[in-house]
């Protein structure tokens, strides 16, 4: 979870939660007392199934959960944070300026924002929408070989049943439901963490323009994300 060098700037990320982060509005006053079991422990696992030295988006970062928790205990990932609100990601360069988190970097915007740009190993996320959605979003930055890796909740069943057409619409392969902390002692009173993985069904097949012909082919005139090329004419118009 935590290794031993590691600790340490757990340590001084929760405080800087438990302060800074309450003051500014970043989370609730009655969160700062459970950051531990609720929030830290709980994102550290999402660390369980990553695999080593890969690159890492953490869209919607809010205070940095996941993204920054993921960072403090793996330092071989390169991550990403991305958030479209400034007294967030003030916070989260705040954050890493202090704990000296060279292999982090905070970009102010939302996910759609780098469609097309970039893609990474895997892109992580924590409570920021139902899985049809969070697919729209997330899938467009998984490289042909990566994997969305979310944190859910008991839902998790209904919203990938909910989900179906758009798995579909992505080419999408079976979503993989992982309890993780299962198998950490009772006494430690922190719940298992419920994390789905998606990958791509066929990585051989998945290229950008691809993915934007699957998006653009949304069911009731819903507006998939649109290509670099088409946002360059639409600024210019």
């Amino acid at each position: 979870m935590f290794s031993s060098e590691r600790l340490p700037l757990a340590e001084r990320y929760a405080g800087l939660l438990a302060t800074d982060g309450v003051i500014r509005g970043l989370i609730g006053p009655r969160e700062a007392p459970r950051l531990w079991e609720r929030h830290l422990v709980n994102c550290a696992l999402l660390a369980e199934p990553i695999p080593a030295d890969v690159s890492v988006c953490d869209i919607g970062s809010g205070a940095g959960l996941p993204g920054l928790v993921l960072a403090i205990a793996r330092p071989d990932l390169r991550i990403t944070l991305v958030e479209p609100l400034l007294r967030r990601t003030t916070f989260l360069e705040e954050v890493v300026t202090a704990l000296a988190l060279d292999h982090v970097e905070v970009v102010r915007g939302r996910a759609d924002a780098l469609h097309g740009e970039r893609t990474f190993d895997v892109v992580t996320s924590r409570a920021v929408a139902p899985l049809g959605r969070l697919l729209d979003w997330s899938m467009p930055l998984v490289a042909p070989t990566g994997a969305l890796l979310a944190m859910k909740g008991s839902s998790i069943e209904t919203e990938i049943e909910e989900a179906a057409d758009e798995l579909a619409r992505w080419g999408c392969g079976a979503p993989e439901v992982l309890t993780l902390g299962a198998e950490l002692p009772a006494d430690l009173a922190v719940s298992t963490t419920v994390a789905v993985r998606v990958a791509w069904a066929d990585p051989g097949r998945v290229s950008w323009p691809l993915a934007t012909g699957a998006a653009a082919r949304t069911s009731k005139g819903r507006a998939g994300p649109r290509s670099p090329s088409k946002r360059k004419r639409r600024r210019s118009a």
